[in-house]
């Protein structure tokens, strides 16, 4: 894996935030629509959109998860990365990257097989195949993704994002996230990427606040990229 970095794009932000929005359009549709039910069916979990103001960089998440529909056994994973260093002559950490896949659920635990793709503004797009296990209610939230990217490196991809978020009283609940990747390119068995991110905050509503710390490390001499700031997100 190489760690040249490519010129941005601002279009592509302006993508990401147009899927964004549409998404969340037609969640809301689907959740709201008259149905045979007096309560409507959620096809998915909130959709977060997450802004750390690092001392190192600023970081940049949104993550779709949502059914196509609220009975369907397809659903649509999105998860948006942005990062970008104060420093403008520093580009080790600058990067956009967008995977997306469309999972089949297998039996009724949570399990799913996936196909997708990943775009990255370091190495290119890659098709992936993959499987999947998540899990959703009020007080956790658990996605676990083991992808293969069909590419040069033929990178293995291992992804976690596990949130808890008990109430405090009726107004206020803490929230905590625990989020990781590990890319092994099995082409020459060796590490092209990875991260531990880290939240501790508050919420109320869609609204959340706190503290973040990201530990990221690049490429097969594992360069190492640490964050530690202040986060914001909204819940749509």
């Amino acid at each position: 894996m190489t760690l040249k970095s490519k010129p941005y794009f601002p279009f592509s932000f302006l993508l990401i935030l147009g899927f964004f929005l549409l998404s969340s359009q037609k969640a809301k549709a689907q959740e709201t629509a008259p149905a045979i039910s007096s309560k409507p069916i959620p096809s998915g979990p909130p959709i977060p959109l997450e802004l750390m103001f690092g001392h190192e960089q600023l970081n940049f998440q949104l993550i779709v998860k949502k059914k196509f529909t609220p009975t369907s056994k397809f659903d649509l994973l999105v998860i948006s990365v942005f990062s970008e260093n104060w420093d403008k002559k520093n580009p080790i950490g600058n990067s956009v990257i967008i995977p997306f896949q469309v999972n089949y659920s297998v039996g009724k635990k949570g399990f799913a097989v996936a196909a997708g793709g990943e775009g990255n503004s370091v190495v290119g797009f890659s098709p992936l195949v993959g499987v999947e296990h998540s899990f959703a209610n009020r007080k956790w939230l658990a996605i676990t993704v083991l992808n293969y990217l069909i590419n040069e490196q033929r990178d293995l991809k291992l992804f976690g994002l596990y949130e808890f978020k008990p109430p405090i009283n009726e107004t206020w609940s803490l929230y905590s996230r625990v989020q990781f990747v590990y890319n092994l390119g099995l082409a020459e068995n060796q590490h092209n990427r990875s991260f531990l991110y880290l939240r501790l905050g508050l919420k109320k509503g869609p609204l959340g606040f706190g503290v973040g710390a990201n530990w990221d490390q690049y490429g097969p001499e594992k360069i190492a990229k640490d964050n530690f700031g202040l986060y914001t997100r909204w819940e749509f």
